[in-house]
C-alpha cells in the first residue's frame, strides 16, 4: 500500500470524525428543542437518550463481525448517512414514536459508524507505526464544536430548528459519502473470520471497559445535559447556552490534537489520571460557581480532561495480543456504551426529582473514579 493512499486514508478518517461530531452535537445543541417539540419533562428526555443507548448496545453486540466482514468503509459511508437521516428526522413530527425510532437508529448506526472509524484509525497506526488516535479523535471534537457554532448562530441565519437540521445533516451525509470513497479498502480479514456476536469481556478488556464507561457517561452528559443546564440553572438566551458544547467541544479538540505528543511522552496510566482529576475540578466549577461565563471556562476545563481518555482506551484495546482490533474495540466500546445507556437517563432521573444540577455530580464521581482506577487498568500498558 503506497504511503499516498495511507494519507489520503487519513485525511478522509479525519473528515469522517469530523461529521460525526457536528452529528453529536446537532444532538445536543436541540436537546431543549426537542423537549419543548414534544411537551418533555427531563425524565421524557432521558427515555429517548436510553431508546438511543439500547440501539447503540445491541448494535455494538455484532460490530466486530460487522465492520470485519464488510469493512469500515462500507460502514462508515452506509451507517454515516443513515446517522444524519436519524438526526434531520427528530423533529420532523409531532408524535414521540417518531422520535423514539429516530434515536433508535441514531443509537445502533452511531454505533457502528463510531466502531468503523476507530478500526480504521486503529489500522493506520499499525501502517505508519505512529501514534494518532487522539488527533483523530480531535476531528470528532472539532465537528462537535462546528456542529455547536452552526447551531448558537442559526437563528440569526433565520433557519428555523428544523432547517439547522437539515442543513447540518446534508452536508454532513454528503461529506461521509466523500470521504468513504477514500478510506482504506480491505476488511479486517481477523474479525471477519469470528462470525459470534459479542460477548462480555473479560480480564483486560473487561476493565478498558469499565473504564470506557466512565469516560462515555461523563462525556455523553455534556452532550446531552449541557446546552439545557445552561437555559434551566444559569438561565442563559439560547445562543450563550450552546456554547456550553461548543466550549466543552473546542477544549477537548484542542487536547486531542496535542494528544499523540503528550501519549508519545507520558505512560497511559500516569495521562488517564491527570485526566480525570482535571475532568472532575471542571465539572466542580460549573456546579459550584452561579455565573454563565465561569460555566463555560468549567466546561472547557472538562473537556480538555476527557479529550484523550477513549482515545487512550480504544488504542490500548486494539494492541491486545490474540484480539482483532475491531473486536478489541467493539468490546471496549460496548462496555463504555452500556455505561453510556445508563448514564444520562440517570441524570435525567435525579434531575427530575431533584435538579439536573445534583444529576451532574455524576459527572465529577466518574471522573474521580477513572483517576482512581488508571494504575489497575493500564498499569502494564
Amino acid at each position: 500500500m503506497s504511503d499516498a493512499s495511507v494519507k489520503g486514508a487519513a485525511h478522509a478518517l479525519r473528515a469522517q470524525f469530523f461529521v460525526m461530531g457536528v452529528l453529536f452535537a446537532t444532538w445536543g445543541v436541540h436537546v431543549p428543542t426537542v423537549k419543548s417539540h414534544y411537551s418533555l419533562g427531563e425524565q421524557g428526555v432521558a427515555l429517548a437518550m436510553l431508546i438511543s443507548g439500547a440501539g447503540a448496545l445491541t448494535a455494538l453486540a455484532h460490530a466486530g463481525r460487522i465492520v470485519g466482514s464488510h469493512g469500515p468503509r462500507v460502514i462508515a459511508a452506509v451507517m454515516g448517512t443513515a446517522s444524519c437521516a436519524a438526526i434531520a428526522a427528530l423533529i420532523a413530527t409531532p408524535y414521540y414514536a417518531a422520535l423514539a425510532v429516530a434515536m433508535l437508529v441514531f443509537g445502533a448506526c452511531g454505533s457502528l459508524f463510531d466502531v468503523s472509524l476507530s478500526s480504521e484509525a486503529s489500522e493506520i497506526e499499525r501502517i505508519t507505526g505512529k501514534p494518532l488516535m487522539s488527533g483523530f479523535h480531535g476531528m470528532f471534537s472539532l465537528g462537535g464544536m462546528a456542529g455547536a457554532g452552526l447551531g448558537s448562530v442559526a437563528p440569526a441565519l433565520g433557519l428555523t430548528a428544523q432547517g439547522h437540521l437539515l442543513v447540518a445533516t446534508g452536508a454532513g451525509a454528503a461529506a461521509a459519502l466523500l470521504a468513504s470513497r477514500f478510506m482504506l479498502p480491505v476488511p479486517d480479514k481477523g474479525a471477519a473470520a469470528e462470525h459470534h456476536p459479542l460477548s462480555l469481556p473479560r480480564g483486560p478488556l473487561l476493565l478498558l471497559g469499565v473504564l470506557a464507561a466512565m469516560g462515555l457517561i461523563a462525556e455523553g452528559a455534556i452532550y446531552d445535559w449541557s446546552v439545557l443546564f445552561m437555559k434551566q440553572d444559569r438561565g442563559s438566551e439560547p445562543s450563550i447556552a450552546a456554547l456550553a458544547y461548543a466550549s466543552f467541544s473546542g477544549a477537548m479538540a484542542a487536547g486531542r490534537f496535542g494528544g499523540d505528543w503528550v501519549r508519545a511522552r507520558m505512560a497511559p496510566r500516569r495521562l488517564l489520571r491527570a485526566s480525570g482529576v482535571l475532568a472532575a475540578g471542571g465539572m466542580l466549577l460549573v456546579l459550584a460557581v452561579d455565573s454563565p461565563w465561569v460555566s463555560l471556562a468549567g466546561y472547557a476545563l472538562v473537556g480538555l480532561g476527557l479529550s484523550n481518555v477513549v482515545p487512550v482506551l480504544f488504542s490500548a484495546a486494539s494492541q491486545l495480543p490474540d484480539v482483532a482490533p475491531a473486536h478489541g474495540i467493539a468490546a471496549v466500546a460496548g462496555v463504555g456504551y452500556a455505561g453510556m445507556m445508563a448514564g444520562p437517563p440517570l441524570i435525567g432521573l435525579i434531575a427530575e426529582h431533584s435538579s439536573l444540577t445534583v444529576g451532574l455530580l455524576v459527572v465529577v464521581v466518574f471522573a474521580v473514579f477513572m483517576a482512581a482506577s488508571a494504575k489497575r487498568a493500564l498499569g502494564g500498558a
